[in-house]
């Protein structure tokens, strides 16, 4: 246990450990094997032992015997109860997952308290073995069947915590001998005995069953965990390789070029789809392999497409990226037009994200080289009002180059404009029609030709939203 906690860098001296006691036959050996070792490990040990309030009187002796035995080996501890029952629920799950995720809770806070970066839990190879499996069952994929890691990170949506596992190479057989040794006479839990849940099932029917058809098969689970891990371990560096090529993150959302993600192996896009969600989740927790494979098939799909997630993420297809986050419009460039808005010709108007400055010139002063935020129009054929707003229901307009009128709607389709952008995008409108998609294209109607005298420029400059808008609202 010393090599393996040497070799993993599991317990760094200049913080206190916390312990997890929960007074059974692992845990209990590995406090007293890190009590032996603390000298040697130059480090402050602190026990903390959870009464979940499910088995009544006997919970009330394990909690009796970890605080004896705590003080017997001269270490600290924090010891109490919580109601797990209650806890599942309120969050309607499992018993099982409830008291997980009460217990880890409470250990976290533990932790923090005494200013422990780390809490140490008595899982054994058996448990590792047995998680492998228990992943495999239920689908999880290659990194699933990595099954324990000798250190990992816990969170939930208050609390966090580094979990190391320094009894990883040790078997459950193991520990019941070094606790006859000891004389240590750890605390049964009954419920272990219990087929109800999933983990206890593969303990006592499934590994036994496998082991008949192969009597090696812990060591072949080992190798296969083995492998798993160093396929992560590569597929994990070429995630980070590859990200700034394919992925920006800006705020709480995940765009991914999406030319450049479908030219990737199936493999590298979902790991990359799996460390985007984890890296905006801060876990995958919730996220089955299922979800990862109903974004793959969508990936080929019409842009427009959105798919729901757990911890309520989006994926929307766009024309060129893939969006993930809780809300994709975020990425919009151009703020939300909710009104519309007059605009003072000549001159400067302020609309909330936006100021227009309108100038009147000679058809020889229009100038080429402009930007897709800067417009010409012929005045006379605009008649004296001029107004932004989005877009309507029903507006047309006959895009520059064109003979015939469309539908703003279908030119924006058309246009590959984001569907999270349409509704953003301003429109320039006359009393007679639309005049100006702002940043895509003028209506041909209204377009400078050699016959125009007085020219009307028309220029969009994008600035911090002030909710107090200046601009004439009509």
């Amino acid at each position: 246990m010393l090599n393996f906690i040497r070799e993993h860098q599991l317990v760094p001296g200049q913080y206190p450990l916390l312990v997890a006691v929960s007074g059974g036959q692992d845990s209990v050996c590995l406090l007293h094997v890190l009590a032996e070792l603390r000298r040697e490990l130059n480090v402050a040990l602190h026990v903390a032992h959870l009464d979940h309030q499910l088995r009544g009187a006997e919970s009330e002796a394990d909690a009796q015997y970890v605080s004896e035995l705590s003080h017997r080996l001269g270490v600290p501890a924090t010891v109490e109860r919580r109601d797990a029952r209650a806890y599942q629920v309120r969050r309607r799950m499992s018993l099982e997952e409830a008291a997980r995720e009460v217990r880890y809770d409470f250990l976290a806070e533990v932790a923090k308290s005494i200013g422990a970066e780390r809490v140490a839990v008595g899982h054994t190879t058996d448990d590792h073995i047995e998680t492998v499996l228990m992943h495999l069952v239920r689908g999880t994929g290659t990194r699933g069947l990595r099954g324990l890691e000798p250190a990992s990170r816990w969170l939930s949506s208050a609390n966090s915590v580094t979990v190391v596992r320094p009894l990883l190479p040790v078997s459950r057989q193991e520990t019941a001998e070094y606790c006859r040794r000891y004389q240590l006479v750890p605390r049964v839990d009954a419920s272990n005995l219990s087929l109800s849940p999933l983990r206890n099932r593969i303990r006592h029917q499934l590994l036994p069953l496998l082991q008949s058809y192969n009597p090696g098969v812990v060591e072949a689970l080992l190798r296969t965990a083995r492998i798993a891990r160093d396929d992560i371990a590569f597929l994990d560096g070429e995630t980070g390789r590859l990200w700034g090529e394919i992925a920006r993150r800006q705020e709480n959302t995940v765009a991914l070029d999406r030319a450049r993600f479908l030219k990737l192996p199936s493999t590298l896009q979902r790991h990359l789809l799996r460390a985007a969600i984890e890296g905006l989740l801060g876990s995958l927790k919730d996220i089955e392999w299922r979800h990862i494979d109903e974004i793959m098939a969508a990936l080929d799909k019409p842009a427009g497409r959105r798919l729901s997630l757990p911890g309520g993420l989006f994926f929307s297809i766009e024309y060129s990226r893939y969006l993930l986050g809780p809300d994709v419009e975020a990425l919009c460039p151009y703020p939300d037009l909710s009104r519309e808005f007059a605009l003072k010709i000549p001159g400067e108007t302020l609309i909330p994200g936006w100021r227009t400055e309108a100038t009147i010139v000679e058809r020889e002063q229009v100038s080429e080289q402009g930007d897709s935020l800067t417009a010409y129009f012929d005045l006379g054929k605009i008649g004296d009002k001029v107004s932004v707003r989005s877009r309507q229901p029903g507006d047309r307009f006959q895009p520059l180059g064109m003979s015939e009128s469309k539908k703003v709607g279908e030119f924006m389709i058309d246009a590959k404009i984001p569907r999270a952008w349409r509704q953003r995008v301003p429109v320039v409108c006359s009393p007679c029609h639309v005049m100006w998609v702002v940043g895509w294209r003028i209506d041909s109607r209204v377009r400078v030709t050699e016959e125009t005298g007085q020219v009307l420029c028309l220029k969009f400059e994008r600035v911090p939203i002030n909710h107090g808008g200046s601009g004439a609202e009509l």
